[in-house]
C-alpha cells in the first residue's frame, strides 16, 4: 500500500515508525484493507502530512476519525472531495468561517486550499470501517497521533490549536499554551454547534494571532 507523506514528516516520525506497536498497527490497517471496505483510500492515510509539511504548519485542527460514508473520507478532517455533498459539521464550520470573516460559503468541501497554506488537519484515528464509526479506534492509530501533537508541540512555537469538542481537547492538553495559540469551543456537529461553535470566532482570532507573530493568516 503506498502512501503519500512529505519527506520532513517522514524523518520527524520515523521513530515512531520503527515502534512495535506501529508495526502491529500497520498489520491490522493491511488485514482491515483486503478484507473489509475501508475509508480512505490506502494512498490518502497520510494525506493530511503530504498537503502540510512540517515545516510549513501554523495551525493545528483536530479530528476524531474519518467520514465513514462512500466517497467523502480524503484524508484531511472534516474535509470530503470535490462534488461530495457537504457532511453536516463540514457545512456548520463553513457557516463560522462566513459569518466570522465574510469568506463566501465554498464551492468544494475540499480543505486542500487550507492544508497547502499551513493547516495541518488531523484526525485522531486515520482509517475507519465503511458504516462503522470508530471501528479503528484503539488498534494504534492515537498512539501515534499524540506522537504527532507532541512532535509539534515540543518543536514549534507559535502555531494555532483549534480543538473543538473534549476529544479534541484532550489531545491537545500537552501544548504549552504560553508558547501557542489555544482556541477551545464545543465540536461543530449539530449535535452541540449550538452551545458555542457559532460565535466563537476561531478563523479571524486564528489569523489576529498569526499576524501578531510575524505569519501570513490564512484565507479560510
Amino acid at each position: 500500500m503506498e502512501v503519500k507523506i512529505s519527506a520532513d514528516w517522514k524523518e520527524l516520525l520515523a521513530p515512531e515508525f520503527e515502534e512495535p506497536y506501529f508495526a502491529q498497527l500497520v498489520d491490522f490497517v493491511k488485514k482491515e484493507y483486503f478484507t473489509r471496505t475501508v475509508y480512505p483510500k490506502g494512498r490518502d492515510i497520510f494525506r493530511a502530512f503530504d498537503k502540510c509539511g512540517f515545516d510549513n504548519l501554523k495551525v493545528v485542527i483536530i479530528g476524531q476519525d474519518p467520514y465513514h460514508g462512500p466517497g467523502q473520507a480524503n484524508g484531511l478532517c472534516f474535509s470530503v472531495n470535490d462534488g461530495v455533498p457537504f457532511p453536516p459539521s463540514l457545512q456548520n464550520i463553513f457557516k463560522e468561517v462566513q459569518d466570522d470573516t465574510g469568506a463566501p460559503q465554498p464551492a468544494s468541501g475540499n480543505l486542500d486550499r487550507w492544508a497547502e497554506q499551513g493547516v495541518l488537519l488531523l484526525n485522531a484515528v486515520l482509517t475507519v470501517r465503511a458504516h462503522e464509526a470508530a471501528s479503528h479506534a484503539g488498534a494504534g492509530w492515537e498512539r501515534f497521533t499524540d506522537a504527532v501533537v507532541r512532535t509539534i508541540a515540543e518543536r514549534k512555537s507559535h502555531v494555532v490549536y483549534m480543538l473543538w469538542g473534549s476529544y479534541a481537547q484532550r489531545k491537545g492538553a500537552i501544548v504549552d499554551p504560553t508558547r501557542n495559540c489555544i482556541l477551545k469551543s464545543v465540536h461543530p456537529s449539530p449535535l452541540s454547534v449550538y452551545r458555542g461553535f457559532f460565535g466563537c470566532r476561531h478563523f479571524s482570532q486564528a489569523n489576529e494571532y498569526l499576524v501578531r507573530t510575524g505569519q501570513e493568516p490564512i484565507r479560510w
